[in-house]
């Protein structure tokens, strides 16, 4: 059975027309038959020359149900464009990042080369990643419904107005406040969007949902993490008569009037992304955000089995016993309070009572 792999390559920028070449040739090499968009096909050999590689074109020559695996070319919005594109089919995704932080990519310009040979030999593993499903409500009637991998990003229409908005959770409200918008996110997206509004980093390996306000002006409008069962819902409210817009992974916009209603639950669709390499989640966030690891020790290699260590229990203070020394029954009289009223007053000028500092 012949086998065939998508590039999709950023043909606006020389590096990723040259990658993409790299890419098809040892494809081709190892008898694994590149496919490409005719446009893309067409940017690459118009400026970097005719290539003797045999290759095939998408929607003409082949359909999406006959790719193995999409390998894509660029940074993260690159590899969202291609979770648009297999949205409908059951085809990995397999990154290689020629961006800046590049979180969903699996590998790097410099390992290309490993990457295509891992390809090439089918040792890469697929894992499902969460998407959120999206429907935009206006007066009960559905005016939109679309999908996002990362975020569905809510953001004020106007940059000189907040916009006012309350949330939900489960059906029911939470809280209203003016902002600049909420994230609501997969895990996934954790580390875009919603990172930058200050949410918190999620494995991807939790199953979660998460709503990030953006400058919001309330006490409390801090990020929530909720059940990946849950739905996340945001009314845009007419107090200020502020519109919004929201954005389905920087791609995807709807425009929003005042009055519309959002609602974001877990899809029935996730995107499936192709991993060569054996890391581990807390190794790719040192790794792209080039967080500082000196003088970590690891855990200790004693593998020997070590029972719970006893420590000391705190116990409770007893209260004290009646104080001893009285006859049963007998209550001793208590001391005599009664202030004594001098008839002399007391002056700032005097030193005691009655006499006057001479």
């Amino acid at each position: 059975m012949t086998r065939r792999v998508l590039i999709l390559a950023h043909t606006g920028r020389e590096e990723s027309m040259l990658a993409a070449l790299e890419a098809c040739v040892e494809l081709h090499a190892n008898n694994i038959v590149p496919v490409m968009y005719g446009d893309e096909l067409a940017d690459m050999t118009g400026y970097l020359g005719v290539s003797s590689v045999n290759m095939e074109i998408l929607d003409r020559d082949v359909t999406l149900a006959e790719i193995e695996l999409v390998m894509v070319l660029g940074g993260d919005g690159t590899i969202l464009r291609a979770a648009e594109i297999v949205r409908d089919y059951d085809v990995p995704l397999l990154g290689v990042n020629l961006g800046h932080v590049g979180f969903l990519a699996e590998s790097e310009r410099e390992e290309l080369i490993q990457t295509v040979s891992a390809v090439v030999q089918r040792r890469y593993s697929v894992e499902e990643r969460m998407c959120l499903d999206v429907i935009v409500r206006v007066a009960g009637k559905v005016m939109a419904h679309t999908w996002a991998l990362n975020e569905v990003a809510l953001e004020k229409g106007n940059r000189e107005r907040m916009i006012e908005v309350v949330t939900e959770v489960d059906g029911r409200p939470l809280t209203s406040f003016g902002c600049d918008g909420v994230v609501m996110a997969t895990p996934t997206g954790s580390t875009a969007y919603a990172f930058s509004a200050g949410g918190p980093v999620v494995w991807p390996t939790v199953e979660a949902l998460l709503m990030v306000p953006i400058s919001a002006h309330a006490l409390f409008a801090k990020p929530l993490v909720v059940a990946p069962t849950s739905t996340l819902a945001v009314e845009v409210l007419s107090r200020n008569g502020a519109h919004g817009v929201i954005w389905c992974d920087g791609r995807r916009t709807v425009e929003l009037l005042p009055g519309a209603r959002i609602e974001v639950t877990r899809s029935a669709k996730p995107v499936k992304l192709a991993r060569t390499q054996q890391s581990t989640f807390s190794e790719r966030l040192v790794r792209k955000f080039e967080l500082p690891v000196q003088g970590w020790r690891g855990p200790s290699v004693e593998e020997s089995s070590v029972p719970t260590t006893q420590l000391p229990i705190i116990r409770t203070p007893k209260p004290k016993s009646p104080l001893e020394g009285h006859p049963a029954g007998q209550i001793p009289q208590p001391p005599d309070l009664t202030i004594v009223t001098h008839t002399e007053s007391y002056s700032g000028t005097t030193g005691y009572y009655g006499q006057d500092n001479a």
